[in-house]
């Protein structure tokens, strides 16, 4: 028997709806842990269930687009050493690699399903995980495992970087090669960390893209994190769903973006932690790129599961608005992973949605730090 349950009193309602982006005094209807209507409150139909929203903002769950959970370890060391003044270089990730490889199965799926659970609370109700501190074919397979029972979000990145006992060259074939083979029944999606001199180049991320979308996989690409680089104009040319961090951008990056489907999704909580100048989101948008927001939860270089601190960071340091953060952390992430079931409140999407413990979304950046979380919906379900 189909329950209807509707939720009135909302003192602002922002839907991610291009057609009808926010409605104030609105309500909205959930059915089948689909969102069936929204509106005015004083048009709302009839439901078998009612809650009230005492004057709250309402707005989509977060999608967040790109995060690191499957790994054991602690960077603390590392990160007090940049605030003392030595400059990131994603080197550290070695160090990551090598606790996650000592630590169980078990020890990694109750560490990673904490994230997700902390990350619930906060209001994201969509996360992808990605596997890249295993770097053999055994320990990314394994890491792809668990994150499946967590998401459907999975991305394989065994080109995270080149592990220590392997030459560069080696390792691309045997990341597109047998890796591959192991891990894609596992994945959504490949992922490259394009980052010359420091991780892959231009003609290794290619090939391991190319090998990735022949198997079946979508592409993703870490880009243009640490120097301006070829990440964003192989991700452009091969349809890649995203390109991430985006923090050195030429003019012809800019247009790239600009001109394809592919989404630049800004990854604030980095810079935060390494001291790094931030993507400058407002020539992003001004020239028409679509813009994500994401966590980038990991340990080394953004540590955090919160997107309300991301939207705040956005808006602060990267001259967004706060209506362009909050499209960005919902609707963009779901642009990011080509989804159209979640990112938004329209009818038919899936009932996702956060009760804020605020007038506005607003409140978010306004309010910086402060846990604004009332309620979290995840498919019709209150958690």
């Amino acid at each position: 028997m189909t329950t209807t349950t509707l939720i009135d009193g909302i003192g602002l309602l922002y839907t991610g709806d291009p057609d009808r982006e926010e409605i104030t005094n609105a309500a909205l209807v959930i059915e089948d842990g689909l969102i069936a209507w929204t509106g005015p409150a004083a048009e709302a139909p009839d439901a078998d269930e009612r809650m009230h929203a005492g004057g709250r903002a309402v707005i989509p769950g977060f999608v967040d687009s790109h995060a690191h959970l499957i790994f054991a370890g602690d960077r603390t060391a590392e990160f007090q050493a940049r605030m003392s003044g030595e400059p990131y270089t994603g080197g550290g990730i070695r160090t990551t690699v090598e606790a996650t490889r000592r630590a169980s199965e078990a020890e990694l799926a109750t560490h990673a399903f904490a994230l997700v659970e902390e990350m619930r609370r906060q209001g994201t109700t969509t996360v992808e995980i990605k596997s890249g501190y295993g770097l053999s074919v055994a320990h990314e397979k394994r890491s792809l495992e668990i994150a499946t029972a967590l998401t459907d979000e999975t991305t394989f990145l065994g080109a995270h970087v080149v592990p220590a006992d392997l030459d560069a060259d080696s390792y691309v074939r045997l990341v597109a090669g047998d890796m591959l083979e192991a891990c894609a029944p596992y994945a959504k999606w490949v992922d490259v960390f394009c980052e010359p001199g420091n991780a892959f180049d231009g003609d290794q991320t290619r090939e391991i893209l190319a090998s990735g979308l022949k198997a079946g996989l979508g592409a993703r690409v870490h880009a243009n994190q640490l120097t301006e680089g070829p990440g964003v104009r192989v991700a452009c040319e091969l349809g890649a769903a995203s390109a991430d961090h985006c923090t050195h951008l030429s003019p012809a990056d800019v247009d790239a973006l600009a001109s394809s489907e592919t989404v630049a999704t800004l990854l604030p909580g980095a810079e935060f932690s390494t001291r790094s100048p931030y993507p400058d989101a407002r020539r992003l948008i001004d020239a028409g790129a679509t813009v994500a927001l994401a966590t980038d939860c990991n340990p080394g270089s953004s540590f955090t599961s919160s997107m309300a601190f991301c939207v705040a960071l956005a808006v602060r340091e990267m001259r967004m608005t706060p209506l362009e953060a909050i499209r960005a952390a919902t609707y963009g992430g779901a642009r990011a992973l080509r989804r159209t079931d979640v990112g938004w409140l329209r009818r038919g999407a899936r009932a996702d949605l956060v009760i804020l413990d605020a007038p506005s979304y607003v409140h978010l950046a306004y309010r910086p730090g402060v846990p604004l979380v009332h309620q979290v919906f995840h498919g019709g379900l209150l958690l």
